[in-house]
């Protein structure tokens, strides 16, 4: 028996660091969705897909303070500003910038059933090859995965977006756009080791 197997996922130990996200920022994630999936809503309701991503910054505080201004992203010009629900540190600790009740502007065609989860770092070689950082990844991950009954299949890189049964978005201009992070191959190496993690 592998590591892992037959244990029940347990809350891993998770540093809250929300970034500011009232009135406003929930009115400006309805006004989006409606935008893009024809539905006016803010609240995540029965996630379906957990993302993966790399942050392209130093530390976490740098990653805050990403998400933390609510303004146009540089990206695409739109409000919210980008953000995900939760950061994973080099070191291995968890941060969580975003209740799991709303949604996060992380990944497009995706946003309305998915939750974010960014990897302090500047490639998926960088991620894969911490040992304390994958640790820390994939406790969350496994946790989150068990807690809303979501399959292994559905965690998936965000270079992967497209390819996802859930995949929704009614801007023609942003339909087949997605990024680089986390590609297939490193999602499957990511996935075999989540599994190897447990069951829930």
């Amino acid at each position: 028996m592998k590591a892992g197997k037959g244990r029940k996922a347990q809350k891993p130990s998770i540093v809250q660091k929300r970034i500011p996200f009232g009135a406003k920022r929930r009115h400006e994630m309805a006004t989006y969705s409606r935008r893009h999936y024809g539905e006016r809503e803010w609240r995540l309701e029965k996630p379906k897909v957990i993302v993966e991503h790399y942050s392209v910054t130093p530390d976490i505080s740098s990653l805050y303070n990403t998400f933390r201004s609510d303004q146009p992203d540089p990206e695409f010009g739109e409000l919210p500003n980008v953000c995900a629900h939760f950061g994973v540190a080099r070191s291995g600790r968890i941060f969580q910038f975003v209740s799991l009740d709303n949604r996060c502007r992380h990944t497009v065609g995706l946003n309305q059933t998915a939750i974010g989860i960014e990897h302090v770092g500047y490639s998926d070689h960088e991620v894969l090859s911490n040992a304390k950082q994958m640790r820390g990844s994939l406790k969350l991950t496994r946790w989150l995965r068990c807690r809303f009954d979501i399959r292994i299949r559905n965690v998936i890189g965000h270079n992967e977006s497209l390819s996802s049964p859930f995949h929704r978005e009614k801007v023609d201009s942003m339909k087949t756009v997605t990024h680089g992070d986390f590609k297939r191959s490193a999602m499957n190496k990511y996935r075999r080791q989540l599994r190897d993690s447990g069951r829930c």
